[in-house]
């Protein structure tokens, strides 16, 4: 099944870089702790951490994270108590920081309580996730992330930053090695739907999936692998000749969608989706409205930054308008 794609991170990882002015908000830290009010304890000191390696965090309290950032990676979390998928993400990196032994730490932001932390970081969804090393943002994701894709990332991080951040090594020396990788328990409910899949039970693969995002509607492990399910169950009763067949007969839309999907199956993405672009232009009417979700469902078999997904939709647009 496929699993959310690091390359989505891409595009958020380069706005950060252009769109974070960590001196500024340092210089408002500088200023909030010059009050009176700072004379209770920090939000994020020894007091309020539920481990040494995850700190609440506040405008007040930022500088001493760009300052940590100097020695060992900083993964911010900027989060919100309203957000299901903010809470579904922190106990991932939570756990992840306690087990990092020191070569990394977590810096939660409530966005309700320090709304310019996030404005600072450009924030546009809830949560997002900034890696921060010596005081600039060098990767960024943002939405939940299964406890083995976050190791992945993580350890991907700390690989790249090991030779420039002294703290790294450091903690890892003194817990013995890099920590090794945590297995995250499998999902009954994900191994049930995809032992239905490999056994081409797609009816109740389907009805697995769709029970899980009853209850985890923003679950995106779930939702790829339901279209995938489906789009597999269909493209499965497609004739081998399907592609003749519909090039014999451009007025017959059933045979454009077939055409299409087995298209796809035989890896000729462009063609899959030139087909339906230039039946779109053909038709009108709900026969048009037809077409056109039919190929917006196979874009969602890719990631929205694959190019040729990126093409077909101009063409697309192009074609409605």
């Amino acid at each position: 099944m496929t699993r959310p794609d690091p390359r989505k991170t891409a595009a958020l990882s380069a706005a950060l870089s252009g769109a974070v002015d960590l001196g500024a908000l340092k210089a408002r830290a500088d200023a909030a702790r010059q009050r009176p009010a700072a004379q209770s304890t920090p939000t994020g000191g020894p007091a309020s951490a539920p481990s040494p390696w995850v700190l609440e965090v506040t405008e007040a309290t930022f500088q001493a994270v760009v300052e940590r950032s100097m020695e060992i990676p900083v993964v911010v979390e900027l989060t919100a108590t309203w957000s299901p998928e903010a809470q579904q993400l922190s106990p991932v990196l939570e756990a992840a920081a306690r087990q990092s032994g020191g070569a990394w730490i977590l810096a939660k932001v409530d966005l309700d309580a320090s709304p310019r932390i996030g404005q600072a970081f450009g924030v546009q969804s809830v949560p997002t996730v900034v890696a921060v090393a010596a005081g600039q943002p060098i990767d960024a994701f943002s939405g939940p992330l299964p406890q083995a894709e976050f190791g992945q990332w993580i350890a991907r991080l700390l690989e790249a930053l090991r030779d420039k951040l002294p703290g790294i090594a450091a903690a890892e020396a003194n817990a013995g090695g890099p920590p090794a990788p945590v297995e995250e328990p499998e999902d009954p409910r994900f191994v049930a739907a995809e032992e239905a899949f490999e056994q081409g039970d797609f009816v109740a693969a389907e009805a697995a999936y769709e029970s899980i995002l009853a209850v985890e509607p923003a679950n995106e492990e779930a939702k790829a692998a339901l279209v995938q399910v489906r789009f597999t169950a269909r493209a499965e009763a497609v004739d081998a000749d399907a592609i003749t067949r519909a090039d014999a007969a451009p007025d017959d839309l059933d045979a454009q969608l077939a055409a299409a999907d087995l298209a796809i199956v035989n890896q000729d993405v462009e063609g899959a989706f030139k087909r339906l672009v230039d039946t779109v232009r053909r038709v009108y009417g709900d026969d048009r409205n037809k077409v056109r979700e039919h190929l917006v469902g196979l874009f969602e078999l890719f990631p929205a930054d694959d190019p040729r997904v990126s093409a077909a939709r101009r063409n697309l647009a192009s074609a409605l308008f």
